[in-house]
């Protein structure tokens, strides 16, 4: 009597599924560590927030990751994060800076034209009152509005400035302009606005309407 053959079941012909490792795909990672991962990243971020806000003013990128010990790319990666959820920090040549929220009790556009040789002096009357200088627009003909943060406020912040633009041979932003440019600047007091005005037009760098 011959045997009956024995059909394979489901079990038998089920094979568990075989692992990636020792292929050269590298260790697997659990969940709870990517998510451990991304708190200690979070923290970091909010450290990076409170480092800039009790600053108040801008730090350089290497002093930061030098700091919080990572890399410059990581840093670039966290401040483009820290953006993306809302967080005002800008990038200056001076360093990143976190904007105060609060409103300049006093802020004026000045609109100027002069040379590259002009430069500092424009910029140190308007330090010199204690008026800060945010930033640096241009109206270029082709491109429109192209602006640069500044946030300059003393003698030394105008001299580094003048120092990198000479170290890298770069061209200020009013080269593109013919030396038209304007700054939004901010002080505490209305009237030092109205007197860096009336200097800036004894010295010939107030530009006239076009």
């Amino acid at each position: 009597m011959r045997e009956r053959r024995k059909e394979p079941s489901v079990s038998d012909t089920v094979r568990p599924l075989r692992s990636d490792r020792g292929r050269g795909s590298g260790p697997e990672v659990e969940p709870a560590s990517v998510l451990r991962r991304g708190q200690r990243g979070e923290e970091r971020r909010q450290e990076l927030l409170r480092a800039l806000r009790m600053a108040g003013e801008p730090i350089l990128g290497s002093d930061l990751a030098r700091q919080f010990g990572v890399s410059r790319q990581v840093l670039v990666q966290d401040m483009a994060i820290l953006r993306a959820a809302g967080s005002d920090v800008i990038a200056t040549p001076r360093g990143y800076l976190l904007r105060n929220p609060e409103p300049a009790a006093h802020r004026d556009v000045l609109r100027l034209q002069h040379d590259r040789a002009a430069l500092a002096e424009e910029m140190t009357i308007l330090v010199d009152l204690g008026i800060r200088i945010l930033d640096d627009v241009v109206d270029h003909p082709v491109f429109g509005a192209l602006r640069t943060d500044l946030y300059v406020s003393s003698r030394q912040d105008v001299q580094e400035l003048i120092e990198r633009l000479e170290a890298t041979t770069s061209l200020p932003l009013q080269e593109l302009t013919g030396g038209r440019h304007s700054h939004t600047v901010e002080s505490a007091r209305p009237d030092l606005l109205v007197k860096a005005r009336e200097e800036l037009k004894r010295r010939g760098y107030l530009a006239m309407p076009a």
